[in-house]
């Protein structure tokens, strides 16, 4: 595995995103892709992503750079040709499978958010989905509903549920935002969350 660096990302909340690499049939998703990553700046957050930079992913990630916000890669060496790689991300890893992709895309984040996308997209989500449902994290993932775009894959999990598949509880795992800005707002509530339970430590004198 080869890795190619420039100075750490900071210690700053990072959500990773998924997203497609191509832009969609609608110019609102790239609307919400460059919104994004404005956003996630504004708020205190750092961008890991599929490092492409190509269709939203690169979108978001171009966004954060011009926001002054940091940016952490993780792309298969197999990819680099088909997506090549975002000259401005702060951090690159080039992983030697998908599956290494998504575990270092998961251990790097506090967070998913997930954008319009195709089966690529729907594999992250489903591996992070997993994971939570596992009790392998807690991380929030948020699904951002642009366009009721997400509607179909909303009731193929209620389906699960009906039929016996999955328990009730999974809807819960996973938060349906109407727009970025609804996204943003679940992942500042979580870290606020979590640093209200984060114990203060004392000096022992």
């Amino acid at each position: 595995m080869k890795k190619i660096t420039s100075p750490k990302l900071p210690l700053r909340p990072t959500i990773c995103v998924f997203c497609g690499s191509s832009h969609g049939a609608d110019p609102v998703y790239t609307e919400a892709a460059r919104r994004l990553g404005t956003l996630m700046v504004q708020t205190g957050f750092d961008l890991v992503f599929g490092g492409g930079g190509v269709g939203l992913m690169g979108e978001v990630a171009s966004s954060v750079a011009k926001s002054g916000g940091r940016i952490l890669g993780v792309i298969p060496s197999f990819l680099r040709h088909v997506e090549p790689p975002l000259q401005i991300t702060s951090e690159i890893i080039v992983t030697e499978s998908m599956n290494e992709r998504k575990a270092r895309m998961c251990a790097a984040a506090d967070g998913f958010a997930v954008l319009p996308g195709g089966l690529g997209t729907l594999d992250e989500f489903a591996e992070v989905f997993t994971g939570a449902q596992l009790h392998l994290h807690s991380k929030p993932i948020v699904l951002i509903n642009i366009r009721n775009y997400f509607a179909p894959l909303v009731t193929l999990i209620e389906h699960f549920v009906n039929e016996g598949f999955a328990g009730a509880h999974v809807t819960e795992i996973y938060h349906l935002a109407p727009s970025v800005e609804d996204a943003i707002a679940i992942f500042m509530a979580d870290q606020a969350a979590r640093k209200s339970r984060t114990p203060i430590l004392t000096a022992v004198k």
